[in-house]
């Protein structure tokens, strides 16, 4: 005997399970998968001269509490690339990627810079291994008629994504802090170093447009100032384009100078013309001010989400 009733009901069900089945995959399919690139100065992460516990101490590793922040900051925007400056050498970086994955966050593949500052170096961690690694630790400048170097160098990693390759340059232009009378506040050096690292990128890639790139770091000095726009342009020839940054409130501030109490945008993420299509959040990066940002350093975090994949 046959029910219309249960057969109409059993067909209600039967749209019901495909519609829903259908509105999941349209989701799932919908969700595209971000790669996300991070720089963050941390801060002296040596043994170095420092303020700890409100005592001066000389020759005194990152206290505890400070590396304890640093890496709350990290898992709180959980980059898959991480370009870091102020890195001690490859023991301090080793001991950050030990103590990171111990507490959930991965990173197998790291790097550190060696170069002309034996003290403060640059360097990456990655979730994604690196295709090419290129080692710039002989950049040459002119300073003052003299030939001098890039004090910490250059350095580069290629990752690959499913829509071709990712490079990534991290730079730690020269600070503020200088000996020189003739050169106040390092701006000449930290000029020269921006031009130099400019024209290393353009060697490498003559035609922003046709390669996806980001150039990225702590430059030292404020967007329009003459390093900053080094980096941005040689010519008539576009290297990249700075993206804007905002924390959740809206600021945009990056380094807190603690003892005037004041804030200012020096780190930056530049992405190529032929990257910038591939930028998430409207073309836009974001600053990192959430738990342990405060304590793990005078610089905040700038991160940017690709709508990239690892290649498989």
């Amino acid at each position: 005997m046959k029910f219309p009733q249960f057969e109409i009901f059993a067909s209600r069900r039967g749209w019901l399970r495909g519609t829903a089945f259908a509105i999941v995959t349209l989701l799932l399919t919908s969700v595209v998968s971000a790669i996300t690139v991070g720089t963050y100065n941390v801060e002296n992460y040596l043994v170095t001269d420092r303020m700890a516990d409100g005592a001066f101490r000389k020759a005194y590793p990152k206290p505890e509490a400070e590396k304890k922040a640093l890496r709350k900051a990290i898992a709180g925007f959980a980059p898959d690339i991480l370009a870091l400056q102020e890195m001690g050498r490859a023991p301090f970086l080793e001991e950050l990627q030990r103590d990171l994955k111990a507490e959930g966050q991965d990173y197998p593949h790291a790097i550190v810079l060696s170069a002309a500052d034996t003290e403060r170096h640059v360097a990456f961690l990655s979730k994604i291994p690196f295709k090419n690694v290129g080692q710039h630790s002989e950049v040459p400048i002119k300073l003052f008629g003299k030939s001098d170097l890039v004090k910490r160098g250059v350095l580069e990693v290629t990752v690959a994504t499913n829509e071709g390759d990712l490079t990534i340059f991290v730079v730690h232009l020269k600070s503020r802090r200088t000996e020189r009378k003739d050169d106040p506040e390092g701006a000449t050096q930290r000029a020269a170093e921006a031009e130099a690292v400019r024209d290393l990128v353009l060697k490498r890639f003559p035609d922003p447009s046709a390669v996806k790139f980001i150039v990225t770091g702590d430059w030292n000095d404020t967007r329009t100032k003459r390093p900053v726009k080094a980096m941005q342009k040689r010519g008539q020839t576009e290297i990249g384009e700075i993206l804007r940054a905002y924390d959740s409130r809206g600021d945009t501030w990056t380094h807190a100078f603690r003892r005037e109490d004041s804030y200012s945008r020096i780190d930056y993420i530049m992405v190529s013309a032929g990257l910038k299509p591939f930028v998430e959040r409207k073309g836009t990066a974001q600053i990192y001010d959430g738990p342990g940002a405060r304590e793990a350093s005078d610089h905040r975090a700038v991160y940017v989400k690709l709508k990239l994949e690892p290649a498989k």
